[in-house]
């Protein structure tokens, strides 16, 4: 039986307002940096590619930069890709994968295609290693027109003028043990309801859009990260973490339906990967080589197609 560690806060079965929301957000606690790990990391990168500030979010006392990295050279003849990392704070091997990329990968794609990079969407939650962000908002339910996460806004903001140019869009993401011993216990104690556990899939795997399915993308991407770590199976119920497998390591969302990221392009290829950084048989190392790995053959797929 899974045993929460969320605080008592708030009334059983009533979901929180201000005071709760502030009393959780009292409790958070900065445990790194946003400046030292990945804005100094981009700041090595300035040169080989164009940094764009995009927003900045006011978290009093606390600011907090946005920042994304483009193609230098960039050329309106191409198509667009754009990877995102840290739509989840927490959720380290997509800020760490999508900046190895960067440094390692994305020069083999010069003159190919465009890319924006966002490394690192939800910097307070990143340096607090939390779901949410400062208001006990996800970001990953509020990339829609009503959405209530600042960080959300402001990188649909920076992608809005290419909408209709994206050919693929791969949103890096992590599936931890926390999510049932934290995370989800704090989202049913906010939202007033009672919580159901859970299992956590042991290994990686990607969430397709239900709207738009594209099983050759989704099973490029899968072979190509089983190279580097192992694809989670299907439960006894056929499902991972609740949803149908449709193919090994892949089940299926409505993307825009529920505000996620992987939704805000229109891209005809887009993707949400789950790395599980948990697992006894991958290291950190590995989980970023992952999501490298995903990105790559994401990009090898979507170009493929483009040509033929």
């Amino acid at each position: 039986m899974t045993t929460s560690t969320v605080p008592p806060i708030g009334t059983p079965g009533q979901p929180w307002g201000d005071a709760e929301r502030a009393l959780w957000r009292s409790g958070q606690r900065l445990r790194r940096s946003y400046a030292d790990e990945v804005l100094a990391a981009i700041e090595c990168l300035r040169g080989r590619f164009d940094v764009v500030r995009y927003g900045e979010l006011d978290y009093a006392p606390e600011r907090y930069p946005l920042v994304a990295l483009r193609s230098t050279g960039w050329d309106e003849r191409l198509p667009c890709a754009l990877v995102t990392g840290g739509v989840h704070g927490y959720e380290t091997s997509g800020v760490h994968g999508a900046l190895q990329f960067l440094e390692g990968h994305a020069g083999d794609y010069a003159g190919r295609i465009n890319l924006l990079v966002a490394p690192c969407v939800s910097p307070w939650a990143y340096e607090r290693i939390q779901r949410w962000n400062a208001d006990a908002v996800d970001p990953n339910r509020s990339f829609r027109a009503d959405g209530a996460a600042a960080e959300s806004a402001a990188l649909m903001a920076l992608v809005a003028p290419l909408r209709g140019r994206f050919l693929v869009h791969v949103d890096l993401h992590e599936t931890t043990d926390s999510d049932e011993t934290e995370f989800r216990p704090a989202l049913a104690a906010r939202d007033g309801k009672a919580f159901e556990p859970g299992e956590i899939p042991d290994g990686f795997y990607l969430v397709d859009d239900s709207a738009n399915l594209q099983p050759a993308f989704q099973q490029a991407i899968i072979e190509a990260v089983a190279k580097v770590t192992h694809i989670a199976p299907a439960d006894a119920n056929g499902q991972i973490i609740g949803s149908p497998v449709i193919a090994p390591g892949v089940i299926a969302y409505p993307l825009r339906a529920l505000g996620l990221c992987a939704g805000i392009t229109g891209a005809r290829y887009t993707t949400t990967t789950e790395v599980y950084p948990d697992s006894p048989r991958a290291t950190a190392r590995q989980c970023n080589a992952a999501q490298v790995a995903a990105v790559c053959a994401a990009l090898d797929f979507a170009l493929s197609q483009a040509r033929g």
